[in-house]
């Protein structure tokens, strides 16, 4: 296939599992989907030298066709606000999440390469302190060719939303750190609110912003999908964004959620496993004759 351009897929889905299942089921058309507030549960012990019952080992979803970076956490106390999901036919542009460059909980930093050039998108959970915004603004990151920084930003201001008369001095932070890193505001096509009050009377507000590459002529704009966020308090951003031209050789077979082909491949799995002698095992080589 003959990649131009990335389609991209950010929300805060407030640790709702159910719409992390829908977005990568239903939304396999773009290349990739940007989390914040992810759920993370425990899924099972592991031993421990140091606890009898053993450590819980905490995850968040992984599905196929969807490749997952995420900083793990360490413990209950210690979960990452924000996940990134790359569509599996892009493995051949070498994506890679840099804990190298930015190690935080709330900045989820992945690079790829595109003719032969890195390139970074940053995903950004700002909570009420401003977590995140402090911990750039205070911490020297030198990283060029980031092309988008999206995310739950979490301050109000009339930069971004007409209906609220206020500058906060947040906001200048907020775009001091965007343009450290040749970053623009991006404005929507469509101006309406990101995030949705289910409280009578209560303001609906703009929350969720997309900065682009302030150089890339072809691209000042995103998209919001207040028809499609389902039960989130928080709508869907999207953005498309051209990059140079590259064909992607793809070696891997993709099967379709819900598709012919996964259905028949689930029956010959099944199929094969019933055809399995377990006979007279009594020995490791026997076993290894079976399973192979």
């Amino acid at each position: 296939m003959i990649l131009k351009s990335i389609k991209i897929l950010s929300q805060n889905i407030h640790k709702n599992l159910l719409i992390v299942h829908s977005l990568l089921e239903m939304q396999n058309h773009f290349d990739i989907i940007l989390i914040q507030e992810p759920q993370w549960s425990e899924i099972c012990k592991v031993p421990s030298l140091s606890n009898s019952k053993g450590e819980p080992l905490i995850r968040t979803i992984h599905y196929p066709n969807w490749i997952m970076f995420g900083r793990f956490p360490l413990d209950r106390d210690d979960p990452s606000r924000v996940i990134s999901y790359v569509n599996i036919h892009l493995s051949p542009l070498c994506f890679l999440l840099r804990k190298n460059i930015i190690n935080h909980r709330d900045i989820n930093l992945i690079s790829f390469f595109n003719n032969n050039t890195c390139f970074f998108i940053m995903n950004i959970y700002s909570d009420s302190s401003y977590t995140a915004l402090k911990y750039l603004k205070n911490t020297e990151v030198n990283i060029g060719n980031i092309l988008l920084m999206t995310g739950d930003f979490n301050i109000r201001d009339h930069l971004w939303d007409p209906s609220f008369p206020y500058h906060s001095s947040i906001s200048d932070e907020l775009i001091i750190i965007a343009d450290s890193f040749n970053l623009s505001l991006s404005n929507p096509d469509n101006s309406c609110p990101t995030r949705y009050s289910d409280t009578s009377g209560d303001a609906n507000l703009v929350l969720d912003l997309m900065f682009l590459h302030s150089d890339s002529s072809e691209l000042d704009s995103h998209h919001i999908h207040p028809e499609s966020r389902l039960s989130s308090d928080h709508a869907p951003l999207s953005v498309e964004i051209p990059i140079i031209e590259e064909v992607i050789q793809s070696s891997k077979f993709m099967i379709l959620p819900k598709s012919d082909q996964k259905k028949a491949f689930i029956d010959e799995v099944i199929s094969n496993f019933k055809t399995l002698s377990t006979n007279n095992i009594d020995d490791s080589n026997k076993l290894d004759n079976v399973v192979h």
